[in-house]
């Protein structure tokens, strides 16, 4: 899974995308609940292949996280078309998972 490293990096993964539903997971290394939800989203992305994955690092890419208005880890956005159209903020297996069912 493909972690983010700068702002043209995100805006370049929306962009070269159009149709298909991204997952961001917005996560901290230090983050239990990231830690513990990670294996999971690694899953779901096996699961769910017409679906992309990306990771970003809120310590390391402040730029997108603080655009994305990221205030709790680990935080989930669900992208369409280059615009968000859900959100989760938690590592709630079960909600994850009915989000990306939901909005492919």
């Amino acid at each position: 899974m493909q972690v983010l490293q700068t702002k043209a990096e995100f805006d370049q993964a929306l962009a070269a995308n159009p149709g298909k539903l991204i997952v961001v997971d917005f996560f901290a290394t230090w983050c239990g609940p990231c830690i513990h939800i990670a294996p999971v989203l690694e899953s779901l992305s096996k699961k769910y292949p017409s679906v992309l994955f990306f990771k970003v690092d809120v310590d390391k890419n402040t730029e997108t996280s603080e655009e994305c208005d990221i205030s709790c880890m680990p935080t989930f956005k669900y992208y369409k078309n280059g615009k968000e159209v859900d959100s989760l903020e938690g590592a709630d297996e079960k909600t994850l998972e009915s989000k990306i069912v939901s909005n492919q």
